[in-house]
């Protein structure tokens, strides 16, 4: 957010702000920028929009550095959050879908969302095996049930039934 600075302010009446935050009232623009000089400090307009627009005495670099630290803290905070994709085929042995299944959980554990996505097969146009797939897909929902909740419905993406799980909230 730019502000206006020092002899960029060119209204003629200002609500002034001191550098200790106490008010020093509604003076000249050039008065305000006058006390400013005296200080060695720069005159900042904060609230353009009011009537009469809002002034600060403030060292102005230093405001712009201590803002954009708290800018990169922000970020540096934040938690992006990934989509993991856990693929079973309707062909697939126990262990290997435990396995599977230990996966998804600790992704959920990091906070990430898990997409689960059984490959169904076809010939002739005619899907084989659906209700084994869907069989597959209760049994996942119930081995990550208590680490997920389930964003909506499982549904088919073209040769793929996909389900969405994203974390519980700690």
């Amino acid at each position: 957010m730019e502000h206006q600075i020092n002899e960029e302010i060119r209204d003629p009446q200002v609500r002034v702000i001191d550098s200790d935050g106490s008010q020093l009232g509604i003076i000249s623009s050039k008065d305000a920028l006058k006390i400013a000089a005296d200080k060695e400090l720069d005159l900042v307009k904060i609230a353009p929009n009011a009537a009469p627009p809002v002034c600060k005495i403030m060292d102005y670099a230093k405001y712009c550095f201590e803002q954009s630290k708290r800018e990169k803290e922000a970020r540096k905070n934040q938690k992006t959050v990934d989509i993991k994709e856990v693929r079973i085929s309707t062909t697939i042995d126990k262990n290997d879908f435990n396995t599977k299944v230990n996966q998804a959980i600790k992704f959920l554990k990091n906070g990430d969302k898990v997409k689960a996505s059984i490959r169904l097969q076809f010939r002739k146009g005619m899907a084989l095996h659906s209700e084994l797939s869907n069989d597959l897909l209760n049994d996942f929902k119930d081995a990550v049930a208590e680490y997920g909740v389930f964003d909506k419905p499982s549904k088919i993406e073209g040769r793929n039934i996909v389900l969405f799980v994203s974390p519980k909230k700690q």
